[in-house]
């Protein structure tokens, strides 16, 4: 046994749980799959969202919806949901709700000020 094996069996590996599912997983394999930092978790809970059309125990995506059209995305966190309502709303110029997991909801005007509600 080498030092680096001796390091992967000591590892802790993350377990994600969906109550709605009844199921457990392990993420050894989806660690192993990605490069340091790769976010085995979220990763997850994007593809398990896509496969069932919830996300898995604990997982409350940042959404952002257009005020004014049908266009809207799902984000794990805040830069990139925040990101994608600046941009909508320069581009499109409509006015994009910004609603936080945990919070209040935010109003990224097309002229990129928020209005704080």
């Amino acid at each position: 046994m080498t030092d680096d094996a001796s390091a992967d069996d000591d590892r802790a590996v993350p377990t994600v749980s969906c109550e709605r599912c009844g199921r457990e997983w392990d993420l050894d394999r989806e660690i192993d799959g990605l490069d340091p930092g790769g976010h085995a978790v979220e990763q997850f809970a994007i593809d398990h969202e896509r496969h069932t059309g919830h996300y898995p125990d604990d997982v409350t995506p940042w959404i952002a919806r257009c005020e004014r059209c049908p266009d809207g995305e799902r984000f794990l966190a805040e830069r990139p949901a925040r990101r994608w309502a600046r941009t909508h709303a320069r581009h499109a110029n409509h006015p994009v709700r910004l609603e936080a997991p945990r919070g209040d909801d935010d109003l990224v005007a097309p002229d990129g000020d928020r209005d704080g509600s």
